[in-house]
């Protein structure tokens, strides 16, 4: 232990003399530690969020919508619109197969909305099922949500999202309010929860929710519909049931072998693992920038290793002369390497680990540590200084004192 601290305090010392090269050779290390526990924990994060978004849509969901829908980046984009899809193939495809355990279809298009001088000129409007709630994991924050009664009866209720309420009342409770939808008076039964974006890109807060039969016969006057939101048993056959949805429907619709569909089935877990797949890519370029950093950090490293023990020369000469033994030589710069890069990978975690938590507080990502970034961090820190220190100690112990004593 004695020598260990004495080789320290010579390590430090020796260093001290080549400040500017000791500070560059940290830096590197340094960078590569950062960049590597930083985007673990960042990609770690995303991750998770993305599995939540999943989850937020709704258990094992499917969604059928009318027209031809293209998935652009890590969301979707209707190409076409088609006035094909029914109430009635909702029934079919929940009768049809198997592994559906529910339905719940649903048209919308904007109106404007108002209330007493506040006017909202285009609000989306969406017609629903009693059981969308319950489907798309979207719950009532306050009051209630739509019933089976008000859409028999075709009911004048509106459940609002929260944009539209803070948009309409202010402060004010709406709840048993009376607001005007296009030219229809709607009583105002719940608020919803905050839900944000979904992957095409609506915003589920800015919305109003109404009864599926009073938004087709007293709005819009029609019998087609959008969407079809289709609930599965089991994630392991979604794939099995997107087909026989597709069957289904190509039955109904008359499509012949060849033609185009006028619908589309979305798999959510396929358009997430889209965002999966962005987030992977993101993961390794990170590693790639932090591993070219260790890299111009160990050739910092073995570069001003090799100074030193040029400028050294006499000094080993007369610690061989005076008894020191080779793996004595081979331990100080072996130390004064592993010291530079442990030094270099203690300020990388620090300083990393307070830009996560200012990342994550700025882009409100899950609060994750990646205990994998943090290990492989350090192991790549230590091992940086020690394969840096090897051809230098190496050189080291082959100087020999009377070549030492003759220059």
């Amino acid at each position: 232990m004695k020598r260990i601290i004495l080789n320290l305090r010579i390590a430090v010392r020796s260093l001290m003399n080549f400040k500017v090269r000791s500070i560059l050779a940290i830096l590197g290390v340094l960078l590569g530690t950062f960049s590597l526990i930083v985007v673990s924990n960042v990609s770690k994060a995303l991750t998770i969020k993305t599995e939540r978004e999943a989850e937020s849509f709704g258990k094992n969901l499917l969604i059928v919508r009318s027209g031809i829908v293209r998935r652009v980046g890590t969301g979707t984009r209707l190409l076409s619109e088609a006035t094909t899809l029914t109430v009635g193939d909702a029934r079919a495809i929940r009768d049809g197969s198997q592994f559906v355990t529910d339905v719940s279809p649903s048209g919308n298009t904007f109106f404007p909305i108002r209330y007493e001088n506040t006017v909202l000129k285009a609000v989306l409007v969406a017609g629903v099922t009693p059981n969308y709630s319950r489907i798309r994991n979207f719950p009532v924050g306050e009051g209630r949500f739509l019933s089976d009664e008000d859409d028999r009866t075709l009911g004048k209720v509106a459940v609002l999202g929260t944009k539209v309420a803070e948009r309409l009342f202010g402060r004010e409770n709406p709840i048993g309010k009376y607001i005007l939808i296009w030219r229809v008076p709607c009583q105002v039964i719940g608020i919803m929860q905050e839900k944000g974006v979904d992957i095409s890109g609506v915003d589920q807060d800015n919305q109003i929710f109404i009864p599926l039969n009073t938004y087709l016969k007293r709005f819009v006057n029609k019998e087609y519909i959008n969407v079809i939101s289709v609930q599965v048993s089991d994630a392991q056959v979604l794939a099995a049931t997107k087909e026989q949805i597709e069957n289904i429907l190509r039955t109904r619709h008359k499509i012949r072998p060849g033609q185009n569909d006028d619908f589309t089935v979305i798999d959510l877990k396929d358009v997430m693992a889209l965002k999966t797949q962005a987030v992977s890519m993101i993961t390794l370029l990170g590693r790639i920038s932090a591993t070219v950093s260790f890299l111009i950090g160990g050739l910092g490293i073995l570069s001003i290793m090799i100074l030193i023990v040029n400028e050294r020369r006499l000094e080993i000469g007369i610690r061989r002369a005076v008894g020191s033994r080779k793996k004595d030589i081979v331990l100080q710069f072996l130390l004064e390497a592993s010291f530079i890069s442990f030094s270099g990978g203690t300020i990388g975690v620090l300083l990393s680990s307070l830009a996560t938590v200012l990342i994550f507080w700025l882009v409100h990502l899950p609060f994750t540590i990646s205990p994998f970034g943090h290990a492989l961090s350090f192991l790549a820190s230590v091992t940086v200084g020690i394969l840096a220190g090897i051809y230098p100690s190496q050189k080291a112990v082959r100087i020999q004192p009377i070549d030492v004593i003759r220059t």
